[in-house]
């Protein structure tokens, strides 16, 4: 009898634990590649293109993973996450959703290719990325 109370009280005790472990929000993992750019100027320019490029003030280096959903609200999911190489997949809703890969050539150079779906419209682009002085 006192064995058969025992286990109710230990799998009511593991029901509640696993309930606070449920309810808890998701923690963002550290993406160090992000964090190893430097802050300033970017010009971000399309692989071929001949014109000058897009300029953006880079202060935070997690716009780079949105750049065709740059103001949407969006979660995100990283698949990869090394030190010279990211992969984030986003879903941003009625906006759409994405796949960016950046890789880090150097802490003012990057390689960014993202594809997905834009305005219920397909969407990949191919950009290097590379600081060109401050904001």
């Amino acid at each position: 009898m006192k064995g058969l109370k025992l286990i109710k009280i230990i799998s009511a005790t593991a029901a509640v634990l696993s309930g606070f472990a449920i309810a808890a929000p998701a923690q963002t993992p550290d993406m160090a590649l992000l964090d190893g750019l430097m802050q300033g100027e970017w010009t971000l320019k399309e692989r071929g293109s001949r014109g000058p490029g897009k300029k953006v003030c880079l202060g935070n280096p997690e716009l780079l993973l949105q750049i065709q959903h740059r103001n949407a609200n969006c979660t995100r999911y990283v698949i990869e996450n090394g030190p010279k190489k990211l992969r984030v997949s986003y879903k941003c809703g009625n906006a759409g959703q994405g796949v960016t890969e950046i890789k880090q050539e150097s802490s003012t150079l990057v390689q960014i290719f993202s594809q997905g779906i834009r305005n219920n419209a397909p969407f990949s682009v191919n950009v290097e990325g590379r600081r060109t002085g401050s904001c």
